[in-house]
């Protein structure tokens, strides 16, 4: 797929041609992904897809509107323009609307591997037929995806503002069940180089964790000591990623907020250990030269679409350090614009999973959560079901598979229990480490597997 920085320049200039409104704003993203599916043991899909997406945004006088399509022909084109134009004619007044950017300095990111957008179907065999090998040879039943892909994205506005992106990804997950149905084990990456994607060693982990979990003994619900291994934490950690917002802190509206007016930053809130930050360079989870936005990749001015990404430390030894701050709250209040990152690190310590383990007195280790939802936003209260392998541990030891449980609590009351650390490894989405951490709430048993 040999699209250029010239060539989405090129596309961008002949969209913005056609623009009447007082500001225009493109995005462009241009993907090509393949992939290999099984289940039952047997291969069941595999295929490729590509597509063109371009989104135009209309702006002016405090309204914007938003066209996506994905064909290049000039009358196509054209006729989208208008089409947002007409839509930004009717919209009602958004009385946060901020101008858009003028041209922006972009960090490069280094995202981008040639072996992983060449990767196809044979090159993926190998990770498959591991895993059905595996799972015939223990009598286990095998599903998983693998796929592989590349992506180049630009943004550009009337006013000279133009940047250009280009990444790639690979990801491989499988989930092995026992026979009877009563064990199940999983485990799974995504990195943008294609030779980190240990397939092996994934399917060697998720036939490992279906024999254990088999045959779980009834536990009643509680608040137990927990360790979470890192996935189990990646996926508690993205419903606090999104409350770090000091627009919301400040209006009283979330856990960040201080009691009587203001945020929480310079507060002591977690426990010592913890230090999360972003950083959309790090090669092991990069993210885009800039931010994103919703309603339109612009949004309209809407949060910080277009400014550029920077490396941001959010929490620092248990202290609230920053908070994102969008432009519009950046406007009225006369502060610093704060994009957030989903690149997400949590420092860990230098132990093992072992080490977390043989620390505990009496707990739960937790593979992974799954169908997670929120159920306050003021507290980061979550609910949830544990998935893939939950054991009861005791004296240092694990004795056994448990059942399923549902969960009722919150990532920032994790953060503020955390007694150990193991040392921080790739989620690929995160960098996160395992953690053992008090109190967490099991609040019912689920019948999941």
């Amino acid at each position: 797929m040999g699209w250029s920085a010239q060539d989405a320049r090129a596309l961008s200039d002949r969209i913005l041609a056609f623009s009447r409104a007082d500001e225009c704003e493109v995005a462009l993203e241009r993907s090509e992904s393949s992939h290999t599916r099984f289940a039952a043991n047997e291969v069941t899909t595999s295929g490729t897809a590509s597509d063109l997406s371009i989104s135009i945004t209309s702006r002016g006088k405090g309204k914007s509107g938003t066209v996506q399509i994905n064909g290049t022909e000039s009358a196509e084109l054209e006729r989208a323009v208008r089409r947002s134009e007409e839509m930004m004619a009717v919209a009602p007044e958004n009385p946060e609307w901020v101008e858009g950017l003028g041209p922006q300095k972009y960090q490069p990111v280094e995202g981008f591997h040639d072996r992983t957008a060449g990767i196809g179907a044979e090159e993926r065999r190998g990770g498959v037929l591991a895993a059905l090998e595996t799972a015939r040879a223990k009598k286990l039943n095998a599903a998983g995806f693998f796929e592989t892909g590349a992506s180049r994205s630009a943004i550009a506005n009337k006013k000279g503002l133009f940047g250009f992106h280009r990444s790639t990804d690979a990801s491989y997950s499988t989930t092995m069940r026992t026979e009877d149905g009563t064990g199940s084990g999983w485990a799974g990456t995504s990195s943008p180089r294609f030779p980190d994607i240990r397939a092996a060693d994934l399917v060697a982990t998720a036939a490992k964790k279906a024999l254990a979990s088999s045959g779980p003994r009834d536990l009643d619900p509680g608040r137990y000591a927990v360790i979470l291994e890192p996935q189990a934490l990646a996926d508690l950690l993205l419903g606090l990623g999104f409350a770090l917002s000091a627009r919301t802190a400040d209006e009283g509206r979330s856990y960040f907020s201080r009691p009587g007016g203001g945020n929480r930053i310079g507060d002591k809130i977690f426990a010592d250990g913890v230090t999360l930050r972003s950083d959309p360079f790090d090669p092991r989870v990069p993210g885009r030269p800039w931010a994103s936005g919703g309603g339109g990749f612009f949004g309209g001015g809407i949060g910080n679409p277009g400014l550029p990404s920077r490396r941001v430390t959010w929490i620092e030894k248990g202290v609230l350090k920053n908070l994102s701050v969008d432009r519009y709250w950046a406007l009225k209040n006369r502060k610093e614009p704060i994009p957030f990152s989903a690149s997400l690190i949590l420092e860990g310590g230098t132990g093992s999973l072992d080490d977390l383990v043989a620390g505990c007195g009496r707990g739960l280790l937790v593979t992974r959560f799954w169908y997670i939802r929120t159920v306050n936003p003021q507290t980061l209260q979550l609910t949830g079901l544990t998935r893939d392998g939950v054991w009861l541990v005791e004296r240092g030891k694990i004795v056994g598979p448990v059942n399923n449980f549902r969960f009722n609590d919150s990532p920032a009351d994790l953060l503020k229990n955390v007694e150990a650390m193991s040392a921080a490894v790739s989620t690929g989405r995160m960098i996160v480490p395992a953690i053992r951490a008090r109190d967490f709430n099991f609040s019912s048993k689920s019948d999941a597997v």
